[in-house]
C-alpha cells in the first residue's frame, strides 16, 4: 500500500485465509455450551456462477475428489444453483463429523483458489440446530477472512432473530475471527446446508 492510498483512504485488502476453517470445531463445542446450538452435518461453499469448461473441468474434480471419501455416508456432494444466481457446492455429513464437513469445505475452496476462481468464491457455511429446532449458519467470508452468524426465524419468512446472532457473536469471539462490520452479515435466504 502506498503514500497515495494512505491519503486517500484506501485500504488493502485482507487477503483470504482457509486455515480459519479448522477454527469451526472448536468454536461448536463453545457454541453448543453457550447457546445449545449443535451442527447438522450440512455445509455449502458459495460461489459466483462460472461459465466455461476450465470451471466445469475444476467443479468435475472437487466433486470426485469428496465423493470418493470411503468414509461419507448419506448423499454425494451436490451443486445447486440458487434463485439469485449464485452456485452452492453441498456436502452432508453425520452431524458428530463437523471435523470431515470442515475438511470439504477448505478442500472446495482451496480447490477454486489454486485454479484460479477464487475470485468467484463468496462463503462457505456450516448449519447448526438447537433443541427447539431454530436453525443457524456460521458462515466464513472468503474475501475478508472472518465469520458472522446467520439466524433466520423459523416463520418462514425473511426475518432475521438479531438477538440470536448477536449473542452467538459475544460467544464465539475467542473462538472465530468474526466479522466487525455488521453491514457484511449479508443475509442468505434458502441456503443449502442450513
Amino acid at each position: 500500500m502506498g503514500l497515495l492510498d494512505i491519503l486517500l483512504g484506501r485500504t488493502k485488502p485482507v487477503a483470504p485465509d482457509l486455515d480459519q476453517l479448522f477454527a469451526l470445531p472448536s468454536a461448536a463445542v463453545t457454541l453448543e455450551a453457550a447457546a445449545g446450538f449443535t451442527p447438522t452435518g450440512s455445509g455449502a461453499v458459495c460461489f459466483a456462477t462460472v461459465e466455461g469448461a476450465a470451471f466445469e473441468q475444476t467443479h468435475r474434480e472437487v466433486q470426485a475428489l469428496l465423493d470418493a471419501d470411503a468414509d461419507r455416508d448419506g448423499p454425494p456432494v451436490r451443486l445447486r444453483r440458487d434463485e439469485y444466481g449464485y452456485s452452492w457446492l453441498v456436502s452432508e455429513r453425520a452431524p458428530d463429523e463437523l471435523p470431515q464437513l470442515v475438511n470439504d469445505l477448505h478442500a472446495v475452496n482451496a480447490s477454486m483458489e489454486v485454479n484460479g476462481f477464487g475470485p468467484q468464491l463468496l462463503c462457505s457455511l456450516a448449519g447448526f440446530r438447537d433443541g427447539e429446532g431454530r436453525a443457524l449458519a456460521l458462515v466464513y467470508l472468503y474475501k475478508r477472512g472472518t465469520w458472522f452468524p446467520f439466524a433466520p426465524l423459523p416463520d418462514g419468512g425473511q426475518r432475521r432473530d438479531n438477538a440470536l446472532e448477536l449473542r452467538v457473536r459475544a460467544a464465539l469471539g475467542d473462538d472465530l475471527r468474526i466479522e466487525q462490520d455488521l453491514s457484511r452479515w449479508f443475509p442468505v435466504w434458502g441456503a443449502p446446508g442450513l
